[in-house]
């Protein structure tokens, strides 16, 4: 409801000469979501703290619980903000909020705690800003999670996030995101258009399309992700797309096919996989196979050879034996993709594979993480090596001070390129690709004229 609030009547002298601090955790969505605040506080006279000995009257926290170790993040960065900026007025929010909301209001310090549903409301329920003796929960249950709020913004970066859907029905075994963020939902077609619009007009030229299970999308509306990219695909002045992570089984051939010839969808896709074991995979109760998946990957492949493929992998799951894992990594050994997105196995509170009786003890799941980071590295030096000497489209992003200039080509291959004026940033240029950088996370390129 991000919108609504902005049409809202708030009275901005309460926010007058007041800075705040943002602090996010966890995934683009957060990243786009925290972005959307800041600047709807800003357009209410709020100020972004810049020093870092500057103190703030406002703290905004977006979390993220997708694991133990998220959650444990999360309270190290309250506590670190809490300490930072001792007068501050502190609002938490984000995931972790919703699913664990009285042990945030536990921590001295924190103000407001605002679940998913509220979240959208956050500058109509910050009141006066008085700290208070205790944390105020504002939150609702899963069911009752049923707003969708919109959310386009770049915050420090060059490439806009547009959130086209928000929650899950999927439900898998190891996974809170459903009961953290809601039932699927997302805003219509015609609204995403009006705010790429708005992006073209900012002088935005790439847009990634976010959310938490974007290729169900129209599931509130009638529509469809197809029909979403190919409406967005004809918005003047955006000149690249990119599709963040989208369920294998909703990556249909028709999108594959499209992003194929279209004008600005860019060839990059992220695909969770999670397991390369089809007895792992029904344990997870995940909606494809491995032979499903190959497939998809071979389709990308056959009609666009130079596409830069990211795939999720879990290791260490409730049920993942050594003969299961090994599946796995002969599975993407064979697969021609790009890079792994490797993460462990975390218990999670009231999940389904809490019932599965095997389970893997930590030193194997660190083992198993090793040998899928090894094989990413090799894979994603394999394929910025075969792209050694060619020409690109790259969109320069401005770096940090003393840093060289970065960006990416259209297949995501990230590239670093010296001599470049600080008024070429958000130019798309077109480069040489050259060495390997000396962290061998990026391509060293030069300038063709």
């Amino acid at each position: 409801m991000f919108q609504k609030v902005r049409n809202q009547m708030i009275d901005k002298s309460i926010f007058e000469s007041k800075t705040a601090v943002y602090y996010t955790l966890g995934c683009k969505l957060n990243f786009s979501e925290t972005s959307t605040i800041a600047k709807m506080l800003k357009e209410a006279g709020v100020r972004t703290v810049t020093r870092k000995d500057e103190k703030a009257d406002l703290c905004i926290i977006n979390t993220c619980s997708v694991t133990e170790v998220a959650d444990k993040k999360c309270r190290q960065a309250i506590h670190k903000l809490i300490k930072q900026h001792p007068e501050a007025y502190v609002v938490v929010t984000g995931c972790y909020a919703q699913l664990k909301p009285q042990q945030i209001a536990d921590i001295k310090g924190v103000d407001l705690i605002l679940g998913a549903e509220k979240k959208g409301e956050l500058i109509a329920l910050l009141g006066d800003m008085h700290k208070r003796e205790q944390g105020e929960i504002l939150s609702t249950t899963m069911k009752d999670i049923k707003s969708f709020a919109p959310s386009c913004s770049r915050g420090d970066r060059t490439r806009y996030f547009l959130k086209v859907q928000d929650g899950c029905d999927y439900f898998c075994s190891y996974c809170t995101i459903p009961y953290a963020r809601g039932r699927s939902r997302n805003g219509s077609i015609q609204s995403m258009i009006e705010q790429a619009k708005q992006v073209a007009q900012e002088g935005g030229k790439e847009i990634v399309i976010t959310g938490v299970n974007i290729g169900d999308f129209g599931k509130s509306t009638g529509e469809t992700f197809f029909e979403l990219v190919k409406a967005l695909d004809r918005v003047e002045g955006i000149e690249r797309y990119r599709i963040s992570s989208i369920e294998p089984n909703l990556l249909t051939d028709e999108i594959i096919e499209f992003v194929a010839q279209s004008r600005a969808f860019m060839p990059h896709f992220h695909i969770p996989l999670q397991s390369g074991s089809d007895s792992v995979l029904k344990l997870m109760h995940r909606r494809y196979n491995t032979s499903l998946f190959a497939e998809r990957i071979r389709h990308i492949k056959q009609l666009m050879p130079h596409a830069f493929i990211g795939v999720d992998v879990i290791v260490g799951s409730r049920g993942e034996t050594e003969t299961y894992f090994n599946e796995t990594l002969h599975f993407l050994e064979r697969l021609d993709i790009s890079q792994l997105h490797v993460f462990s196995y975390s218990e999670r509170p009231g999940t389904q594979a809490l019932k599965i009786e095997h389970k893997v003890s930590a030193d194997e799941k660190h083992k198993r993480s090793q040998q899928l980071l090894e094989l990413s590295n090799k894979k994603t030096e394999e394929f910025y090596k075969a792209h050694i000497g060619k020409e690109a489209y790259v969109l320069l992003e401005k770096p940090k001070p003393g840093m060289p200039f970065h960006g990416f080509t259209e297949n995501y291959i990230r590239i670093e390129i010296e001599g470049i004026e600080q008024k070429m940033n958000n130019q798309i240029v077109k480069v040489r690709l050259e060495e390997l950088n000396k962290q061998k996370d990026a391509l060293k390129a030069t300038l063709i004229p």
